[in-house]
């Protein structure tokens, strides 16, 4: 079958749950970090990510260690003499479990995050017409862990954080897509859809449209199930997508099916 699109996934909150893992770690170091006067609730990561600039979950916990000393009583020079390098690592080994480097040895909160999707879903959606990839603020190390591990994707088209600058910079994204023109030879200007949960991800799709307006760009928004506790929170939560620039909005990555895609076009 023709291509009628590509698509392009986010990974974290899209194909696998990083509820208990990627934002458990986030609230961990920013505990440790402030000396356990402050754990980020679950509302607190999601209002500092709807700012659109904090895809990367080291850069958050940063952030949000900041301002916690910023705005309270204490000594921001406390927060200060914290090295990024020291966040990153304290992180990493919540998240990784205590050995970093080795796949085969990780047992931290990436042993156990459920999946969104499956290697059934993505092989359906190609021989549909829709080639896909994979744009993820997530380490190479993390990303392909979840693709080719748990899935058992054979060689994904992946750009991850070591790639390209960070979301909501589009440069990733359009490498994704060049990737899959030489791959499989399709056409230069088919129609991209790029599914992800969180405002960066929609501002991707509009910065891509600003930068390539020769080619027609779709956000689709994907609630990761944590937003999903609550009818309240989760319309507030697609309304935040909405206004970022989704076009619509999905409980469930797998309801982006190849027909859905040819009426969203």
């Amino acid at each position: 079958m023709n291509p009628i699109a590509i698509a392009v996934f986010d990974i974290d909150g899209v194909v696998r749950d990083v509820g208990g893992s990627y934002r458990r770690a986030i609230a961990d170091t920013v505990e440790h970090y402030t000396n356990g006067s402050y754990r980020p609730t679950v509302e607190d990561i999601d209002q500092l990510k709807s700012e659109g600039i904090w895809n990367n979950d080291w850069k958050a916990s940063e952030e949000m260690i900041f301002r916690y000393y910023n705005t309270s009583a204490q000594s921001e020079q406390t927060q200060s003499q914290v090295p990024y390098g020291e966040i990153v690592d304290f992180f990493q080994k919540r998240y990784r479990g205590p050995d970093t480097e080795d796949p085969d040895q990780w047992t931290g909160y990436i042993s156990s995050e459920p999946l969104l999707l499956d290697e059934l879903y993505l092989q359906t959606l190609d021989r549909s017409g829709v080639p896909y990839a994979f744009f993820s603020g997530a380490t190479r190390g993390s990303a392909g862990f979840v693709l080719q591990r748990r899935i058992g994707l054979q060689e994904p088209v992946l750009i991850a954080m070591e790639d390209a600058p960070g979301k909501p910079d589009p440069s990733g994204l359009m490498l994704a897509v060049r990737q899959i023109e030489e791959r499989q030879g399709v056409a230069q200007n088919l129609p991209v859809i790029y599914a992800g949960d969180t405002a960066a991800d929609m501002k991707t799709i509009t910065a891509a449209r600003a930068q390539f307006p020769q080619r027609q760009w779709l956000a689709v928004g994907i609630l990761p199930p944590h937003a999903q506790q609550t009818a309240t929170y989760q319309l507030q939560y697609a309304d935040r997508l909405k206004t970022a620039g989704a076009t619509l909005v999905l409980e469930n990555v797998r309801q982006l099916t190849a027909a859905l895609i040819a009426q969203l076009l």
